[in-house]
């Protein structure tokens, strides 16, 4: 297939580009390559997918309505994989309007770029951040996410709307992808795991926030990996059995679908810190601290629709993925 994969460059974006490429796809990547983060990560990670027959890079805001209108005319993509946006909850404090200008207005750019060029399905990223203020563990798809505790959240909440609107009026296939807290080699430099592991190897503190009481459904950037692919695969349906009078938010009847990829299994946060402390051969010292305005307290993915949808359930154990982290972040950064 020919497949569009915007944030091309992030950290779950280039994995999944790497992933339809080895199996012989076309692979059109798209980024701004912004500087919210450590750009020569970024370009580390375009330069691996560049070594890759089938690729090529494009530079463009996904908020550039122009520039993007003109790439899907010219490009025909079969299939869009939309993993760009602005990333973090803690940011989304200080800048909110690039949450709305790359998530909210990007999204719309992207889903009429799919309207107006015959592509077959979208699927796209959204975070188990819109579960909010609910505490019905686990989280599950079928249960209204009302309830969005920062701006972020609310900007990816809002393009699950979006694609449901578009679903509805243009019969256009959407798939949204819930992720939990995704680790793993090539991440985020704002992300726990890489803080932590940096700090760490200095000599210096960890901050550890709602004092390590959080329970986190940690993902392994893999599993992510293989759910996207396999619910690109599937094209998103109708349900026929969808009850206006009893609304399922995860599905309608036109073809519109929400599923969770998480590990289905919550590890308290000083475990998760307990087994970065043993493959790293060091012991943290941990500043403990409250809980972040906008944070999440537990999350807890309900993983059984894409069991039985996609026929998929993540289970990389954190041993595993954290000793894989490590080792990359002790190679690429040589230390």
């Amino acid at each position: 297939m020919k497949l569009l994969v915007t944030g091309a460059a992030g950290f779950i974006g280039s994995a999944t580009a790497r992933r339809f490429l080895a199996r012989g796809d076309e692979v059109v990547g798209l980024d701004n390559l912004n500087d919210y983060y450590d750009v020569t990560l970024k370009q580390a990670r375009l330069a691996r997918l560049e070594s890759q027959r089938g690729f090529r890079f494009v530079k463009l805001e996904l908020a550039d309505q122009v520039g993007m209108a003109a790439l899907f005319a010219r490009e025909k993509f079969e299939r869009v994989v939309h993993l760009g946006a602005q990333a973090g909850v803690r940011h989304s404090l200080t800048d909110p309007h690039s949450y709305v200008s790359s998530n909210v207005v990007g999204t719309l750019n992207v889903l009429e770029g799919c309207r107006h060029n015959g592509v077959g399905h979208l699927v796209y990223a959204s975070t188990s951040s819109v579960y909010g203020a609910s505490t019905k563990m686990p989280f599950s798809v079928h249960e209204p996410a009302s309830h969005p505790l920062s701006l972020y959240a609310a900007s990816k909440r809002a393009t699950e709307l979006m694609a449901h609107n578009y679903s509805a009026l243009f019969a256009l296939p959407t798939t949204g992808l819930r992720f939990f807290t995704v680790y793993g080699p090539w991440g985020r430099p704002d992300m726990a795991l890489f803080l932590f592991a940096r700090a760490i190897i200095d000599g210096r503190p960890i901050e550890v926030f709602n004092h390590g009481h959080h329970k986190r459904d940690f993902t392994y950037v893999e599993d992510i990996v293989e759910g996207v692919v396999r619910a690109t695969d599937r094209v998103a349906t109708a349900n026929p059995h969808w009850d206006g009078n009893n609304p399922d938010p995860a599905s309608a009847r036109f073809p519109y679908r929400l599923y969770n990829i998480g590990s289905n299994q919550p590890i308290d946060l000083l475990r998760y810190i307990e087994v970065l402390e043993e493959c790293l051969g060091r012991k943290a010292e941990k500043l403990m601290k409250p809980l972040q305005l906008g944070d999440v307290p537990d999350t807890f993915a309900d993983v059984t629709d894409l069991i039985e949808d996609v026929g998929y359930k993540p289970d990389t154990p954190i041993e595993v993925g954290v000793r894989n982290f490590v080792d990359w972040f002790r190679d690429y950064y040589r230390v």
